[in-house]
């Protein structure tokens, strides 16, 4: 089964951990090239972060692809690597899991509550959130655990929350 070779692949990893800033930071370096790293909080060992690493064809590293948690933000008037950043009005999606849930969040949402409905589409098994005017649809995650009830989903609106 798949969890069987995850489970295997994660054995045979070199890992290095340490802990730093209230954060306990794993480092994982798997044996195809590939590498995880990982950021729990120290306190309530809940993931915070989660990024990966590929090797491109040629062997250079590539960019952190991040699965779980927040962008780290660049400081003010530091435009990276890119020398151009995307609007700060832009929606922002994160992603958060905890023991008992998965969470997705969405920041700088353009419209009213009202405007949006998030629904489940059992066919493609999928999360849906979509704009009644028709401006925007964003399909949020796509896995075999989603059945499509909508009392599973809870959905909540918060304006102007901290980053």
């Amino acid at each position: 089964m798949a969890v069987t070779s995850w489970l295997e692949s994660l054995r045979t990893a070199q890992k290095t951990a340490l802990l730093q800033d209230g954060r306990r930071k794993v480092h994982y370096l798997f044996p195809d090239g590939k590498e995880m790293a990982e950021e729990y909080d120290e306190k309530t060992s809940e993931l915070l972060v989660r990024k990966w690493r590929v090797k491109s064809a040629l062997g250079a590293m590539g960019q952190w692809q991040l699965e779980v948690g927040e962008p780290a933000l660049l400081g003010a008037g530091n435009l990276g690597p890119e020398l151009i950043k995307e609007s700060n009005a832009n929606p922002i999606f994160m992603r958060k899991d905890t023991k008992k849930s998965f969470q997705w969040r969405i920041r700088n949402l353009p419209y009213a509550k009202d405007v949006y409905s998030v629904c489940v589409d059992q066919k493609e098994r999928c999360i849906i959130v979509k704009t009644t005017n028709k401006k925007l649809l964003w399909t949020l995650w796509q896995c075999a655990g989603v059945h499509g009830t909508p009392s599973e989903i809870d959905t909540s609106y918060l304006w102007m929350t901290p980053c």
